[in-house]
């Protein structure tokens, strides 16, 4: 499945998957059986690529979603949404979520006029994410900007392209969320 981590390459033709879409190797277009485990583990590990978070990170956020209120899968991805690193990600400013984590560690972007670089902190609602006034001229991000009208911004996000800034305007519903996440999977395999 395509998850869309390289940026740009992944809507050419250069894409990996779009070429060849089976496993590396000799045996990479064989059959093989999956079993329950099997298509829930894949579920988990398609999600943590694509947000970028390790393992710990992960296991830390479904607990946090599963003593929240409310449904535990929905909990999960609102909380992996509200990253720092994917909401510079869904305002345009980086092409992938690995560059908008650089960048943010680069520190690149004020969270609330205050200079951040912890990629994995919450937004909340109100908040202001903005380009420093030193980091204007970044390449990458300028030509990301440029290309956001392809990707398109949630309704839960505000850009102003002009300002170099994104405001946080309700928090993520599961509409939102365009990739093709099975999210019951994953509560299941933490459950056993």
């Amino acid at each position: 499945m395509e998850l869309f981590l390289k940026g740009e390459r992944c809507y050419t033709d250069k894409c990996a998957i779009k070429r060849r879409n089976y496993p590396p190797g000799q045996h990479g277009q064989g059959r093989s059986k999956v079993t329950d485990y099997g298509v829930q583990l894949r579920e988990k590990q398609k999600v943590r690529r694509i947000y970028g978070v390790l393992e710990k990170q992960f296991r830390s956020s479904f607990e946090k979603a599963d003593r929240m209120k409310g449904v535990t899968g929905e909990n999960l991805l609102f909380l992996l949404e509200r990253r720092l690193d994917n909401i510079v990600y869904r305002l345009g400013f980086a092409s992938s979520r690995t560059e908008a984590r650089q960048l943010i560690r680069h520190g690149h972007f004020t969270l609330n006029g205050r200079k951040i670089n912890i990629p994995s902190i919450q937004g909340k609602v109100g908040d202001v994410v903005e380009l420093r006034q030193k980091s204007l001229k970044v390449a990458s991000i300028i030509e990301s900007l440029e290309g956001v009208v392809r990707r398109g911004i949630p309704q839960w996000l505000e850009l102003e392209k002009d300002a170099f800034k994104g405001v946080i305007k309700s928090l993520p519903v599961r509409e939102d969320i365009t990739m093709p996440i099975q999210e019951q999977l994953i509560v299941e395999l933490y459950s056993k």
